[in-house]
């Protein structure tokens, strides 16, 4: 039975993983989380929660000792740029310095894992729009802290690659969205004001950032997916993009769920949702992992846009029912 230790267990993406690696009776699921009153009511019994500080080294060499896991998915961190612009050092600390005990624990332990890295597609950070589709070949250059974070990441788990020889997989997803993700990203934003306008907790009026803006949306349970064909199928030292391979414009993404709305709303810009610099186009090749694994996306972007905003009406039924 193989064993599998997933950072940040109790997050968004993390449970999502988890609850797809649970379908699977081979594995052996355990988590690391700051937390873990998140974890999902089904994995309960089914993945074992050890609740620690990832930046402290001691606490994950025991972890590591403990569970001396086959399979590593290294979640854990902070994944909002606009935190890492107030942030920057807490962001690049919380995004390296973790991945970093995890794998200098590997090789003090003399432990035999598969690691995938998740990083972002954020690191190729500022292009040019003739270099589009991204591809993993081309140079990382980051533009804001969240970028350097995760360029940061990227090169740590390559360089631990070529030096120790370590299994480590690097995974850069583009935007991934579903129910469950906070309101601080732009989808989960969206449908929440619109399902509190219905409700009558918030005036008709949804406040939005940059809506120019393309970028290459996934619905998550496709991304974790990915993430578990990487692990089983995909070579060592190398890194693959995870996206739907096209651009949806911000504007896009709105339209269509104002169209699932009950009520008429009107929109407003909000300076404080604007970024200090913002590609205009971001979408990723993604031929190197339908190659190497065969993965692609299967849930159609309308299909996740309806199920996030079905998962905040509920939210604000719940919202409602408790006040």
């Amino acid at each position: 039975m193989a064993r599998v230790l997933i950072t940040g267990a109790t997050g968004f993406v993390g449970g999502y993983l988890a609850s797809h690696l649970a379908q699977d009776s081979s594995l052996e699921l355990f988590g690391v989380d700051l937390d873990d009153s998140r974890l999902l009511p089904a994995l309960k019994g089914r993945l074992a929660c050890f609740v620690g500080d990832l930046l402290a080294e001691e606490f994950v060499l025991d972890v590591l000792r403990q569970i001396h896991p086959d399979h590593i998915y290294h979640l854990a961190g902070q994944p909002f740029v606009p935190t890492a612009w107030s942030q920057p050092w807490q962001t690049i600390q919380l995004n390296a310095l973790p991945q970093l005990n995890l794998l200098k624990g590997l090789i003090d332990l003399e432990i035999d894992a598969r690691f995938l890295s998740v990083t972002s597609a954020n690191v190729y950070g500022h292009f040019s729009a003739d270099m589009i589709p991204l591809r993993e070949d081309m140079p990382l250059n980051p533009d804001n802290p969240y970028d350097l974070s995760k360029v940061t990441e990227d090169l740590m788990a390559q360089q631990y690659y070529f030096s120790h020889q370590l299994k480590v997989i690097r995974a850069r997803p583009f935007n991934h969205i579903g129910p469950r993700q906070t309101h601080a990203f732009v989808t989960a934003s969206f449908a929440r004001q619109i399902a509190r306008i219905e409700a009558g907790l918030q005036p008709p009026v949804v406040r939005v950032g940059n809506l120019s803006a393309q970028r290459d949306f996934s619905d998550v349970r496709d991304v974790v997916r990915a993430y578990a064909m990487l692990i089983a199928g995909a070579a060592p030292g190398q890194a693959y993009n995870i996206g739907s391979g096209k651009a949806v414009s911000i504007q896009s993404i709105l339209d269509t769920l104002l169209g699932l709305s009950r009520v008429s709303i009107t929109v407003e810009p909000d300076p404080a949702r604007m970024r200090p610099i913002d590609q205009p186009i971001s979408y990723g090749d993604t031929g190197k992992i339908r190659r190497a694994v065969g993965w692609q996306p299967t849930i159609p972007l309308a299909q996740s846009l309806q199920d996030i905003l079905f998962y905040w009406r509920a939210q604000t039924r719940q919202e409602e029912q408790s006040a």
